[in-house]
């Protein structure tokens, strides 16, 4: 009993030195990893985590326009390689919609038609549309805008010539690491952060900006910065007039925020919604800005958008994703853990899945081998019927 009573009193004073430790060094955000991921069981961050962080509301349309089903709704059963890629891959929905009408859907793991998920990097495109949306509006004057006339910790040496564009485009020159497993990285902190601001502004410089592409989700993060400075409004009330209201969403979403006290969007992840609201956005840029007969965004924006900026990178454009499968090039929205919508503008062909992980390629691909066998099965359940 007296070893047991030395033995708790050890660990309390060592779990209390430890926090102390934390403090000191500026890894408290440790604590909430611990408290929100690791003990739960995940490695990582996942799917529903966005109930443990603090979130703002975005509403959903005052006028909201569902979907019509196809003529051929649900005729077609999936192929036995997409049952088994869903059952390995955990995929919570699938959906192909065609010709703006849902052609299939399904549905895993008590997941519906309107569970929230966590989209993850997807939510990249949409920062990238608000961007454009504040240029087409005027809040920035254009993509050579420099990043110091909003974020004054970027004025000096060669972050001075760092642009909206270069952010948009991935290629703003910081010393940014995107490592997702390592508690220490800066993306583990930015994710766990209660003052998202503060890790931005003591990025530095790595090499001259504008030069090449390399994925960064604080050049995300720090366009957010941008773009609520040049407007004057959160990032969550702007998507919300810019784009999730004038879209027709028909459910509320979330988006994960620093804190409630700094209130600064997780910009570069986390918008929490379904399947068929994601599509919308995707449907958007499939139509080159314009819903349902108006242009909600200028459509040379759209066409920057899903245009590489280097050839060294055909793969990126701004805050889109390009890859050719089938002999089509297929753009798509893209994030952590497998979260996809994929857009065909000329086949007008949409394709949606959110799920638990995405395959494990080994070598880390740029593209993992599951965004193929999503859009090739696809089309044999198409094909199938026509």
């Amino acid at each position: 009993m007296k070893f047991l009573k030395k033995l708790l009193k050890f660990l309390v004073i060592f779990v209390g030195l430890l926090v102390v430790v934390l403090y000191i060094t500026d890894t408290d955000y440790l604590l909430k990893a611990v408290r929100t991921i690791y003990m739960k069981g995940h490695t990582t961050a996942y799917l529903e985590d966005y109930k443990e962080f603090d979130n703002q509301t975005i509403a959903a349309s005052d006028n909201p326009q569902p979907w019509s089903n196809h003529r051929d709704y649900n005729s077609v059963a999936l192929t036995e390689r997409l049952e088994k890629a869903h059952k390995d891959w955990g995929t919570i929905a699938y959906v192909i919609i065609k010709n703006d009408s849902i052609w299939h859907e399904s549905y895993y793991d008590g997941f519906n038609e309107d569970s929230q998920s966590n989209s993850f990097s997807m939510a990249k495109s949409y920062v990238t549309g608000l961007m454009f949306k504040a240029i087409q509006e005027g809040y920035i004057k254009s993509l050579e805008q420099p990043v110091c006339d909003f974020l004054p910790a970027f004025c000096d040496g060669k972050a001075a010539k760092m642009t909206v564009g270069d952010l948009s485009s991935m290629a703003s020159g910081t010393n940014w690491d995107e490592a997702y497993y390592s508690p220490l990285s800066i993306t583990t902190r930015a994710y766990f952060d209660d003052d998202l601001a503060k890790v931005m502004n003591g990025l530095k410089m790595e090499t001259d900006p504008g030069k090449a592409f390399k994925y960064a989700s604080g050049d995300t993060q720090m366009l957010a910065m941008v773009i609520e400075k040049a407007t004057g409004k959160k990032l969550y009330k702007y998507l919300e007039e810019s784009f999730w209201k004038p879209l027709g969403s028909e459910n509320p979403t979330l988006w994960q925020v620093d804190s409630e006290s700094h209130d600064l969007v997780k910009a570069y992840c986390c918008i929490a919604s379904n399947a068929k609201d994601f599509a919308r956005y995707g449907k958007l840029h499939k139509d080159y800005g314009k819903w349902n007969g108006q242009q909600i965004l200028d459509s040379a924006y759209v066409a920057k958008s899903i245009t590489p900026r280097f050839p060294e990178s055909p793969e990126y454009g701004y805050g889109w994703w390009m890859k050719d499968v089938l002999g089509k090039n297929f753009k798509m929205m893209r994030g952590h853990l497998g979260q996809y919508v994929i857009i065909q503008p000329e086949d007008n062909i949409i394709i949606v899945r959110l799920g638990h992980q995405k395959a494990p390629d080994s070598g880390k691909p740029v593209f993992t081998s599951d965004i193929d066998l999503y859009i090739e099965e696809a089309y044999k359940m198409l094909n199938n019927k026509s």
